[in-house]
């Protein structure tokens, strides 16, 4: 059932304060696109040219702490630049915000989600100049598609509640970039994927712990309206979200924490089925073609320990095809692996390392075979990518 008042009025109701956060920053230009970007950098490696020019960086940032920030690797350049929205956009002096939460380029913006500052920034992506925000409550994940970008949303305040509503997704244009329709979902939805003319929506239930969601919502992009729910009866509190070159669904679920373990299946939309699970756990996940990055940092209450994983499956054949996708030892390094991300071109992949979540995190550059190229310090809780380059990628 769709609502647009009421999340408007949600909107207007969740507002947060935020502290000032004072810098001072010298500016440097770039040739390329007049990428202007903060002083503070890093030559970390040889530049290359291809037709990715780099990738930025969204760093989370402990929740409360007004911490969110956001990092440029240019290519073009070898050179890691940090914090730069808050040297591009010296009169927001709340700067980005509490808990990036996600991040996507989409036509010619980028678009990136703050969580519990309750807004969605719009920016250029040659420069990272902020061009507007949008209001949105207890916003999650973006997804582009379409001349729209496609916002979930837990809509009720950040806290653990049994009675916490339903939550919605925003649709919001991106030429006038107001939200023109809402729709309600499952509890707590988090990412989403398009296939067809559908979009498909994972629904969490975090806030009623124990008894979370188990659905995913089916919203027809034509009418805005769901029209469908599929039901996965092997587990719930579900997270990751994308789909295959056959149309096939990939979700991820947390499990519990305690009995039931973080898990990863494959769905046909169209039976409504699990076609297979994967037996493997999944913090982030990014899908490379029809090859899938997969790590895991899995938090259990019984053993008081995070198990540390990482996997590549094949998602045509649905296959594990490796284990260890870090070859050279530098996994032992990495206290909790946080984000990861694959270069379209290069096949170098990313990790991010969230260390303890309250100091800076490092992120780690891999060769397509799994042997570090460069390390480099990062902003708190380094999380999510979005590449930059001649044409659109991860849409």
């Amino acid at each position: 059932m769709k609502s647009n008042n009421k999340y408007i009025s949600t909107i207007k109701a969740l507002a947060v304060a935020l502290l000032p956060v004072a810098a001072s920053v010298v500016s440097l230009s770039c040739e390329r696109d007049e990428v202007l970007i903060d002083i503070e950098q890093t030559q970390v490696a040889e530049p290359v040219f291809t037709d990715i020019y780099g990738f930025y960086l969204l760093n989370e940032g402990n929740m409360g702490s007004n911490k969110a920030s956001l990092d440029y690797f240019d290519a073009t350049e070898g050179v890691y630049y940090r914090n730069i929205y808050a040297e591009r956009n010296p009169t927001v002096v709340k700067e980005l915000g509490d808990v990036g939460n996600d991040l996507q380029i989409y036509g010619n913006k980028m678009y990136a989600v703050i969580n519990c500052s309750h807004k969605m920034e719009v920016l250029t992506p040659d420069s990272a100049k902020r061009i507007t925000q949008v209001d949105i409550p207890n916003c999650r994940y973006v997804k582009g598609h379409g001349g729209y970008v496609y916002v979930s949303s837990y809509v009720g305040p950040v806290q653990i509640d049994p009675t916490a509503p339903v939550g919605a997704v925003f649709k919001v244009d991106t030429l006038s970039l107001a939200v023109v329709d809402t729709v309600e979902v499952g509890y707590q939805p988090e990412e989403m994927a398009v296939i067809g003319d559908r979009l498909y929506v994972a629904n969490s239930g975090g806030y009623h712990v124990p008894e979370y969601d188990n659905r995913i919502s089916v919203i027809d992009l034509n009418t805005f309206d769901v029209t469908d729910v599929i039901t996965v009866e092997q587990s719930a509190n579900y997270h990751r979200l994308d789909s295959d070159s056959k149309g096939r669904l990939w979700l991820s679920s947390r499990g519990d924490y305690y009995g039931s373990v973080s898990n990863l299946y494959v769905i046909d939309p169209e039976s409504k089925k699990v076609i297979k699970t994967m037996d493997v756990p999944v913090s982030d996940m990014w899908a490379d073609g029809d090859t899938l990055y997969v790590i895991s940092t899995e938090w259990s209450y019984v053993t008081g320990n995070n198990d540390v994983s990482y996997a590549k499956v094949d998602m045509e054949s649905m296959e594990v095809i490796d284990r260890n996708i870090i070859k050279d030892g530098t996994d032992k390094s990495i206290k909790l692996p946080y984000g990861i991300a694959v270069d379209p071109v290069s096949k170098d992949f990313y990790v991010s390392d969230a260390k303890s979540y309250v100091i800076s995190g490092t992120l780690y550059c891999f060769d397509k075979d799994g042997y570090l190229k460069w390390k480099q310090t990062s902003g708190q809780i380094p999380a999510h990518f979005a590449f930059r380059g001649r044409v659109e990628y991860k849409e």
